[in-house]
């Protein structure tokens, strides 16, 4: 834009030499006026002539530009003309070298320049030029810490740390005590978790390293080269089976906390995060002079958790940096699921589940038992229920470990999260409330006995339902194998479902008892669609057997098979041999099990119909109450056998819900009691047969009691015809 302007002055110049020479003879830099010749002040008549950063000074017939202070001339004269150049800023920086001086910083700005001294140097005065050595050691005494030696440098200054303490390599930062002694193996109360020993050996040498270093420098591993080393530690720790005890728990989740202490200050990035297939973690690192302020926001998958950088730095003794760290474990929940000693003392009535995954926070404040600030907490459940969750932190000096409500407060939670609000720093995690059903023994005693009756029964069943010749068909096929499925997994579950002492034993029970509830229910879809083909098709309706038993045993295995290759920790739990809950492996049974119920439902809706129009149209002189109980026994019949009865079971945990709970222990536990009564004692084809074989049977008694009275009479008389002859 200047040089435009400047060129736009330049032609204006022009135009008026032009003028000014076509109008009069009296020369350039004259006009005339009155008959005489008088001077032109171009300054006054060319506003501007000189541009920018210039003085315009008239002279007779002409004028000349002198440029300002701290600019300088294109045309390389002092004066000069808008037609020879322009004014242009003097960098002095770069003409004059020296011009502010040793150990200063010159900036250059339009028209002039700035001198500022070097970090570490300042002015004696405000009117000395010079810059001198700051001596940091004796401006402030505690700049190094408690823990170091401060030497001044010039411009600068280096605290040398003493023995047991370390500035992670930051010279100028203050020195923190490393306490390598965390990381000891050897002189523990509790024996070491198996693995955790590697765990702590690398701890505690690179602890070493940074202690015996000169200064404090950092030892061999970088930071970020540790923390892997650390998390892959811990992946070997958490890899195998879960953790026996509450103490071991406490080993880990101390050990973790005391590692991210070491590694945080030796990171280079502002944010770190690693994944492993164990753990999770996020860590922010801040190195300013100053204490820093703002929000902190660490999230992992499961978990967010919201601080501030004040709580973090804390406000004691500021070393020159700042962490905050968030762990979460993958799969630490199933090993504390058993450690509510605390929780149970006040809740009897209750028992516990961890409903999220189990995190461990850091930040280098060293005094976080009582925060001015609390942390927030958002946890995403594991399962997704309408229960009472309660926020918990993880108490190791409660009898080796154990979790705790104290200095947690939960401040919103529905079916998907509970955000926590904790007053204190530790490990974290949310309870879930399973509220324990009452009168649990009665029930107990209920399934089992329903149980026996319906072996019994099912027993009874497939006597029936084999050697019966005039209820053979689809349909009495259908009640064989169902009986048979039914049979095999009442008897397996009163005989193992509570032995869990044998981890591959407990594991195959579930796995029987998996496939034969599984083919249970196909046999009891099977049911629903022959009696849609009866109703419907009428004619036609037979199913093949091939179909049947791919379909009833075949399709159970498969599902069975795919289960045990996805997810083989999945069978047996700590309580019962049955699936477990974790990851939604129990969807492998209530899945098929919820699709199959549905579909009966409506087969069961089709023929409920189909039967109230038949009884409708019966014989009149049938009695209406006749017609409404055989009605009756015939859906109840169809309920049994289509296993509608199970939807019971989705509200028997709920809270208040023990109605429910009474409801599906009877139902269900009698299913077989229910099938042999509807299907064999109520069905006249049945009672003919059993009637049939009574007599037959009695028929053979009478011929035996016959044939006995004939042999003993024929005895009686050779007996006495020989003893008369022998007489």
């Amino acid at each position: 834009m200047g040089s435009i302007k400047h060129l736009l002055i330049v032609v204006l110049h022009l135009n008026l030499l032009v003028t000014l020479l076509a109008l009069n003879d009296c020369g350039f830099g004259f006009e005339r006026k009155k008959k005489q010749c008088i001077d032109v002040d171009e300054c006054v008549q060319i506003p501007g002539i000189c541009s920018d950063n210039a003085q315009c000074i008239n002279t007779n017939g002409s004028y000349y530009c002198q440029c300002d202070h701290g600019f300088e001339s294109t045309s390389g004269t002092s004066n000069f003309t808008a037609i020879d150049g322009v004014c242009i800023d003097v960098n002095e920086c770069i003409d004059f070298k020296d011009i502010c001086g040793s150990h200063t910083v010159c900036e250059n700005s339009i028209g002039s320049y700035r001198c500022s001294c070097l970090e570490g140097f300042a002015r004696h005065s405000p009117h000395s030029p010079a810059c001198k050595d700051i001596n940091e050691c004796q401006v402030d005494a505690f700049i190094c810490g408690q823990l170091a030696t401060c030497e001044n440098n010039e411009g600068s200054y280096r605290c040398r740390c003493h023995t047991g303490a370390s500035n992670f390599g930051r010279d100028q930062a203050r020195c923190v005590e490393l306490k390598c002694e965390l990381y000891k193996t050897e002189g523990k109360s509790q024996k070491l978790l198996p693995g955790l020993e590697s765990f702590l050996a690398l701890m505690r040498n690179s602890c070493m390293e940074l202690d015996q270093s000169s200064g404090g420098a950092i030892g061999k591993l970088s930071g970020e080269t540790l923390l892997e080393k650390v998390l892959t530690a811990g992946d070997g720790v958490l890899s195998g089976e879960p953790l026996e005890n509450s103490g071991q728990v406490s080993q880990l989740l101390s050990s973790m906390e005391n590692a991210i202490r070491l590694i945080g200050p030796q990171l280079k990035e502002p944010r770190t995060r690693k994944e492993t297939k164990h753990a999770e973690v996020e860590l922010l690192l801040t190195r300013q002079m100053s204490p820093p302020r703002g929000p902190i926001h660490l999230s992992t998958e499961h978990v967010q958790m919201d601080t501030t950088w004040e709580t973090a730095a804390g406000t004691s003794a500021y070393p020159g940096f700042a962490v905050a760290s968030l762990v979460a474990y993958k799969d630490l929940e199933s090993s504390t699921n058993s450690s509510f000693h605390e929780m149970e003392k006040t809740h009897s009535d209750m028992s516990f589940q961890i409903n999220s995954k189990v995190v461990t926070v850091y930040v280098s404040n060293p005094v976080t038992s009582h925060l001015s600030t609390p942390v927030n907490f958002t946890f995403f459940h594991l399962q997704s229920k309408e229960t009472e969750h309660t926020c918990v932190y993880w108490n190791s000096s409660s009898k080796g470990g154990s979790w705790s409500p104290r200095g947690c407060v939960k401040t919103e939670s529905n079916s998907t999260h509970t955000a926590c609000s904790c007053s204190h720093l530790s490990s974290f995690a949310v309870l879930m409330a399973l509220y324990d059903i009452e009168d649990a023994f009665q029930l107990q005693v209920i399934t089992q006995v329903g149980l026996s009756l319906s072996l019994v029964c099912l027993f009874l069943c497939i006597v029936t339902f084999s050697c019966c010749r005039s209820i053979q068909g689809t349909r009495n096929t259908i009640h064989l194998h169902l009986c048979v499925s039914l049979f095999f997994a009442d008897l397996i579950f009163l005989a193992g479902i509570s032995s869990t002492e044998n981890r591959g034993g407990c594991a195959f029970v579930a796995g029987l008892l998996h496939f034969f509830f599984l083919s249970a229910f196909c046999w009891m879809c099977l049911e629903g669609v022959q009696l849609y083909r009866m109703v419907v098709l009428v004619f036609n309706t037979t199913l093949h057997m091939v179909q049947m038993l791919a379909a009833g045993y075949g399709a159970p295995l498969l599902i069975v098979v795919i289960s045990a290759m996805a997810n083989t920790e999945g069978y047996g739990t700590k309580r019962y041999c049955w699936l477990s809950l974790e990851k939604g492996f129990i969807w492998s049974f209530f899945g098929p099990v919820c699709a199959i119920i549905i579909v009966n439902i409506f087969f069961f809706t089709i023929t409920v119909w189909k039967l109230a129009k038949k009884f409708s149209s019966l014989n009149p002189e049938l009695s209406k109450l006749r017609k409404i109980r055989t009605f009756t026994i015939t859906a109840i019949a169809q309920l049994c056998v289509l296993g509608i009865m199970w939807i019971f079971g989705c509200f028997q945990f709920e809270k208040n819900m023990l109605a429910m709970s009474y409801l599906f222990s009877i139902l269900n536990s009698l299913q077989g009691v229910f099938i042999f009564v509807m299907h064999c004692l109520l069905s006249k084809q049945v009672r003919e047969e059993y009637v049939r074989f009574l007599s037959c049977t009695q028929a053979q008694e009478k011929r035996k009691e016959k044939y006995s009275e004939t042999s003993s009479s024929q005895a009686l008389r050779m007996t006495q015809s020989t003893g008369e002859s022998h007489i």
